[in-house]
């Protein structure tokens, strides 16, 4: 490993709490092969974690940040994965995405550590990359039935509007009626640990 990779690769020690959890579901929800697009990659450890222990997919990275994306690619080159790819830049707010088809996209810790728009624009992109059946798979915090699933997550939530008046842990009813809008069904919640969420949905047609 280079110098300039080993600086530019940055760590966040809440991946490697959560990977091994989250992975145990996304083995369980994504396709044998195929794309996967992952929006809001990070640091791209996820993304170097879940395409070493799921070699059938591609594993594409994305994020908007420069200093993400420069981490992306120096944990890429460490890894020497075939199967993840450069990392590309992508707003989620915008229409204009690098990608025109994935058969899942995730988006990890997105949803409450950006502005609204944000997850307005993940369903438009979600619903109109995914094949009929197609997988959008969401990690991270949420409010269920007008109200947080534990005194830490209020804490979090009033941290994260602190920082930023547009973050904010969103209701989950509101992310799943957003995403009907665009043909994409909520078929799984699952409860993860540290008070967090998966939640599953599938892209409607035929």
């Amino acid at each position: 490993m280079t110098n300039s990779h080993s600086e530019a690769a940055l760590a966040s020690p809440s991946v490697a709490r959560n990977r091994d959890p989250i992975l145990e579901v996304l083995r369980q929800v994504l396709p044998r092969a195929g794309k996967v697009l992952e929006i809001a990659s990070g640091t791209g450890e996820h993304a170097v974690y879940f395409a070493a222990a799921l070699p059938h997919l591609t594993w594409q990275s994305t994020d908007q940040d420069e200093y993400a994306l420069s981490s992306i690619a120096a944990h890429r080159a460490t890894s020497g994965l075939p199967n993840l790819l450069a990392p590309l830049r992508l707003d989620a707010a915008t229409p204009d995405w690098p990608v025109s088809r994935a058969d899942a996209v995730v988006a990890i810790n997105m949803i409450h550590i950006s502005p609204w728009r944000a997850t307005q624009g993940l369903m438009v992109g979600a619903g109109r990359i995914l094949p009929p059946s197609g997988v959008l798979y969401l990690y991270g915090a949420y409010r269920e039935n007008g109200a947080h699933t534990a005194p830490s997550n209020e804490v979090f939530d009033q941290d994260l509007r602190g920082r930023n008046p547009e973050w904010g842990i969103r209701d989950l009813e509101e992310v799943v009626e957003l995403a009907g809008n665009y043909g994409l069904k909520l078929v799984e919640r699952i409860r993860m640990p540290a008070n967090n969420l998966s939640v599953v949905f599938r892209k409607q047609g035929t």
